[in-house]
């Protein structure tokens, strides 16, 4: 069959990845991923607070028997297998014990709260130097800092939102050759009004050391198109280099399958490549983890389907997110406020 401008299927070609360019020597592990709840730049859209990453290191064949005993008894598309249609089973309950059973050390799981990380964006990219491993692991001196502005946010209503909306419109804005400083003005307006509240003394210290030249010039770099600054309102970044660092484990070579996502371009991954290299601790010197990442489309991938639905479910079901069966896959680094009462994770 061929379809849309004579590709086969009727699919355009894969975009973005990042294939390896030479041979990896010794072990290499190879881990299929996907995302659930990605939104672009839209971060406070209440409908999808949370974005998870999942990702399995299965076999084509395991995953094929894993999804085919999932399908059993059911009526399904042929193609895809998604979390919402499995959820509605009347024995989903059942059935989901013995699929994350059968994960267990097999998979990760990591989720983003995203207003957790607007704040984290905040703290990485306007009080610190911007990098690709802000966010991660790699910069966790600054999450006390992210901690105590979220939590001193949450009580403030709408205020916290206002500030992290100011955010967000500032960056969203920033298409001119120098900043809008209008938008700039806005943000500190609503920093004024979050610390009208009177945060612990931790918050105040940090919302008070954001400073509108320091903003102005981090506005400048990104109008600039400096691009070693990450793209600020992108999560699915410093999630899958949390996930590279999970499989890797400072010393194994990792391989990356990925649902298609306009978001992993070649220049990021790259970025991402050369900021893991110079930073997992053990990690041999100049090496990094990610060797490469190549997509796939998830109809044709069982590796990327059965990564397509645990992160479905995780998302979905926030409850079972600290029980037991999904515990052991979840990974201790996500992006989240652990005493993020009220929220979803």
């Amino acid at each position: 069959m061929v379809g849309m401008a004579g590709y086969p299927g009727g699919r355009l070609p894969m975009q973005g990845g990042l294939p390896p360019v030479a041979p990896v020597a010794g072990p290499l592990v190879e881990i299929a991923c996907d995302e659930s709840g990605f939104s672009g730049t839209n971060l406070l859209d209440p409908a999808t607070p949370v974005i998870s990453h999942a990702s399995v290191d299965l076999r084509d064949g395991e995953a094929t028997e894993l999804i085919a005993a999932l399908r059993s008894g059911s009526r399904f598309s042929p193609d895809e297998f998604k979390s919402r249609q499995f959820l509605r089973r009347p024995e989903a309950g059942a059935v989901l014990g013995r699929f994350l059973a059968a994960l267990r050390g097999r998979a990760h799981v990591h989720l983003v709260d995203k207003e957790f990380f607007l704040v984290t964006r905040i703290v990485d990219l306007l009080l610190h130097e911007p990098s690709y491993a802000a966010g991660t692991r790699l910069t966790r001196e600054h999450r006390p800092a992210a901690l105590a502005v979220h939590r001193a946010g949450r009580h403030a209503g709408a205020d916290w939102t206002g500030f992290l909306a100011a955010f967000v419109a500032m960056l969203r804005t920033n298409r001119r050759p120098r900043p809008d400083r209008p938008a700039v003005e806005r943000f500190f307006q609503a920093r004024d009004a979050l610390l009208r509240h009177g945060p612990a003394p931790s918050a105040a210290t940090v919302l008070r050391a954001l400073d509108p030249a320091r903003v102005e010039v981090v506005l400048a770099r990104l109008a600039a198109d400096d691009r070693s600054i990450p793209p600020p309102l992108e999560p699915l970044l410093p999630a899958l280099a949390e996930t590279v660092l999970h499989w890797s484990r400072a010393e194994r070579p990792v391989l990356v399958i990925h649902d298609e996502q306009s978001a992993l371009t070649a220049d990021r991954l790259r970025r991402l490549q050369q900021a893991l290299a110079a930073a997992p601790p053990g990690a041999p010197a100049g090496r990094s983890p990610l060797v490469g990442l190549v997509m796939a489309d998830s109809r044709d991938d069982p590796r990327v389907q059965v990564a397509d639905l645990l992160a479905g479910i995780a998302r979905r079901m926030p409850g079972i997110v600290d029980d037991d069966l999904l515990r052991p896959l979840l990974s201790p680094t996500s992006l989240r406020d652990p005493l993020g009462a009220g929220r979803p994770v």
